[in-house]
Order: C-alpha cells, then structure tokens, then sequence
C-alpha cells in the first residue's frame, strides 16, 4: 500500500529550491494574484518546478486549498473561497503557459492532487486545458503543413540566430576560478520525472519485438502488455454495440487481431463478410498455426471468395487496398498496439467516413490515457469533437471494470506484466468508445470556445485552418450559443470586456 502523501508547503518546496522558483511556487500557494502576476514575465516561469519536489506552481495553486469535505463529490466552487481563489490563480497560470500535464516527484499531475483531493471544480479546469492544448497542437500540425515551404534563407537566418544564441548561453555558463582558469560552472539542480527513463512504445520496435502466448495475455519482449484476457467483458459490450441484437450478415472490420477475443465474438454472429488486419509478423504465424480458428480452413468456410480473410501488413497500407476494392462495412473495431492517437485520429477521420455503410458503426479500444484519470478524461472529450468533425455521432457506452486483480503492479491480472495500462478504479466507470452514425451524442461538455480562445491567442489564422471549422459545426450541432473569439489581448475572456464577437 502506498505511503500517505504530505501536502504540506514545507515538504512541497525544499531547502535545493532556487529563490526564483520558491517566489512564484510562494505566491501561488497563497494565491496571491497580483503579486504572482508581476513574477509571470516569462511564460516559462509558470511551468516552474522545484528541483527536488517537482512543484509546479499549478500543483501549490490546488495543493493549498487541502482535502475537500466531499471527496470527489460535486462542484465544489461554493464550499469555500479558498477553491474560488485557486481558480482564478490557475487560470491565469495556464494564461500564462503553465503546462497541464507535468507531474511531480509522487508521479501526480495538478489533476491529479485535485482529484485526489476531491476538488473537481480545479480538476475541470484541468481537464479542460488539457482539451486545449491538444485541440490546438492537432491545429497546428495543421497548419504548420499548410505553412511549410517558406523562404529558405528565411530558415537559414533562423538557424544562424539560434546557433548565435546557444554560444552565448555556452559562454555564460563558463567561470573564472582565483588563478584566471576558466571552469564550467555547476550546472543547476533540475527535476528528472520518475518515469524519465520509461522506455516509450513505438509501432516500428513492436513489429520487430517477439511476442509471448498464454491463456491470459500477449506481451512483447518487454513485457508490455499487447492484449490481455481482462478486456474481454469490454469487448463484449462493444460488440453488442456494433451489432445490436446479435444480427447475423453482417459485414464486419477488424484491425488488430492480438489474441482474437473480439475476432470470435464477430465469427459467432455469422458476418457474411469478416476481415481482420494484423500486422505482427508473430500474431499472422499464430493465426496460421493448425490450433487457430481464423487460419485457412476458416477462410475458405466464407459465403464467397474472400468474404473471410486475414489480410497481413500495416492498416495503413491494407486500408487502401479494401477502398481499391471498394469494400462497405456495417461494423468496424479498431485495437491495434504501439500507434499514438494521431493514428487512431487519421483512421476515423480520413477511412472510417469511406469504409462505414451509412447506417454503420465504429467503434474502438478506448485505452487513451488509460493509467491515468485526467488524460483518459481529455481524450475522451477531444475523441468526441474529432469524431464530430468527421461526420460521426457519438455515443458512450460506460463498462464497469472489475480492478479487484487490476490494482497493483506485478499482481493479479499484471503479474508478469512490465506496467499497468489501465489504472482506472470502478468507482468511476469508464467510456468505451462507441462512435456511429445516426446516435444521438449525450456528453455534451466539451469546452470549444477555450480552444478557439487559444487559436486567437497565438495569432494564427483561422481561416487559414480547415480543421478549426470543426469547432463551428460542433457548436452548432449541439444548440450552443457561448461560442467565443477572443481578442489576443484577452484570449481567456477574463477582463470582461467586449472586445470579442460572439456568435449565436
């Protein structure tokens, strides 16, 4: 059982802390606004950290207000002023370029001290830059696309200024000991995250790695986690999704066999069509194996030629031979390994739109964020305002999971597992994703006006990001009518002012 976390100022800012970072670390646990105002001359000083403590100023900022009576309860804005002026220093901080994810030395984000805490009014906030910021990096990458190509002596002065600026850095960082010598001076104490050495999960490193069979799981040669047997009453509910009332004839999509949970489910209900895209070298020799119930015989047991198949290779690549061949389906399942959400991005928005009947259904794995709350939480709400832009209604179905073998690393259901992937307790049931045409979408708390706020903040133009006009249709769709452009010079629209427009 983990230690009991001591959320007092004294262990959160340490003797190592340098004076500039304990000022504004100081003046935000106090929320102090006006004095913490004056210390934010610099974006990167509302990411701060202490050295030792990893205490960002948002954490202190949340971290003051102390437990809640009601632990994640309600909106807890009226219980006290603490938590009214901890918001406003909050927003602020992220005004002024805080970073909503950084964690600190007991691996917590500032989401994660105020839901441990129990105030979720700070947690929203939370969860709502995070929204933001992911919005705007998706922007952005757009952008950035349509922008390339500029000017190379433009990008040749660039580089000539940022080589200037790092000598000159280099050469301050040089003293001059009693006898004239020249030393290196110390460099400063800096926080190292406990997960800086986590080895990242890439696409191209699992195709290569050597995966392990068992009853229960399939792991790769670090001992990640590819499937395991847990997921499958998840599976299960997402199947009864896709395909209400157990219909059989149905055309059926599935990229990412694993161990085939899923595959089987689809095989019971007698698909007149079943693909499955599997790109692992290793799964495609299991699925061949004469112990397989997807390999030849199951194959040739289709309606028609090639009603059943197992295609090998990227989906990527796959994906672009079945729109060759002009394939519909009515139920598409996507659950592959080691792809970050751009990918899971690109497939719903630019393939599903072209693969899915018009009366189809998509759905996937929602592992996003999964080992921790407040990512899970703003991937849940960024999923939503992507699957809208590409014409797909959504709607959640929430499935129980059982952690009672889940709760601790290398026990139960882990043992023999590098990491957990999914670290969400029960008491607050999680979504798995169910994204289809013709539903009806009922999570509406998706903060749109922030992310357009942020666009505005930037100076990048809008018109000038196809993308952002999700963000319009989103808003309409929904009967919202506090969608906002903010001036740059009060991109928040905290002043009160009217110098924006907004449109109803």
């Amino acid at each position: 059982m983990p230690s009991p976390i001591d959320d007092s100022l004294q262990a959160r800012v340490s003797p190592e802390c340098p004076q500039e970072t304990r000022d504004v670390l100081y003046h935000a646990w106090g929320h102090d606004l006006s004095g913490l105002k004056k210390l934010l001359d610099d974006r990167s000083k509302a990411s701060l950290q202490d050295p030792k403590t990893g205490e960002t100023p948002l954490h202190a900022a949340i971290r003051a207000c102390g437990q809640a009576d009601e632990p994640n309860g309600g909106e807890d804005e009226g219980e006290d002023g603490c938590v009214e002026e901890a918001r406003e220093v909050v927003n602020q901080l992220f005004f002024s370029g805080a970073i909503w994810n950084d964690v600190d030395a007991n691996n917590e984000t500032p989401a994660c001290v105020a839901y441990r805490l129990g105030r979720k009014t700070l947690y929203n906030l939370c969860v709502d830059a995070g929204v933001r910021a992911e919005i705007l990096l998706a922007l952005m990458d757009g952008y950035e696309e349509l922008s390339s190509g500029g000017d190379d002596d433009d990008n040749d002065e660039d580089e000539t200024m940022q080589e200037q600026e790092q000598d000159a850095a280099a050469n301050e960082a040089k003293a001059q000991d009693g006898d004239g010598e020249v030393v290196e001076a110390a460099e400063p104490l800096k926080f190292v995250p406990p997960d800086a050495n986590e080895k990242p999960v890439t696409s191209e490193e699992y195709l290569q790695s050597d995966l392990t069979y068992d009853d229960n799981k399939l792991l790769d040669s670090d001992l990640n986690g590819v499937m395991m047997a847990w997921e499958t009453d998840i599976m299960r509910r997402s199947v009864a999704a896709l395909i209400p009332d157990a219909q059989p004839g149905k055309r059926v999509l599935n990229i990412g066999f694993g161990m085939g949970i899923i595959d089987g489910m689809f095989a019971e209900l007698k698909p007149s069509k079943h693909h499955i895209i599997e790109a692992h070298p290793a799964v495609l020799k299991h699925i061949s194996s004469p112990e397989s119930k997807f390999g030849a015989a199951w194959e040739k047991s289709g309606p028609e030629e090639g009603a059943y198949k197992v295609f090998g290779g990227k989906w990527q690549e796959v994906v672009l031979q079945l729109l060759e061949q002009g394939e519909l389906y009515d139920a598409i399942y996507f659950d592959t390994f080691g792809e970050d959400y751009s990918q899971l991005r690109m497939f719903f928005m630019e393939y599903v739109p072209a693969l899915l009947d018009q009366e189809g259904r998509f759905s996937f794995f929602n592992g996003l964020g999964a080992d921790r709350r407040v990512c899970y939480d703003v991937y849940t709400k960024v999923v939503e305002m992507h699957c809208a832009d590409a014409g797909l209604d959504v709607e959640w179905e929430e499935s129980d999971v059982d952690m009672a073998k889940l709760n601790e690393d290398g026990e139960g259901e882990w043992e023999g597992v590098r990491r957990r992937y999914w670290t969400l307790d029960s008491r607050s049931p999680s979504p798995s994703s169910i994204c289809t045409y013709g539903m009806t979408n009922n999570r509406q708390s998706i903060d749109c006006q922030c992310a357009l706020s942020w666009v505005n903040a930037n100076k990048i133009d809008f018109n000038q990001i196809p993308q952002a006009q999700c963000l319009l249709r989103i808003m309409t769709k929904r009967n919202t009518s506090n969608l906002v452009f903010f001036s740059v010079d009060d991109p928040l629209g905290t002043s009160g002012s009217d110098k924006h427009d907004t449109i109803i």
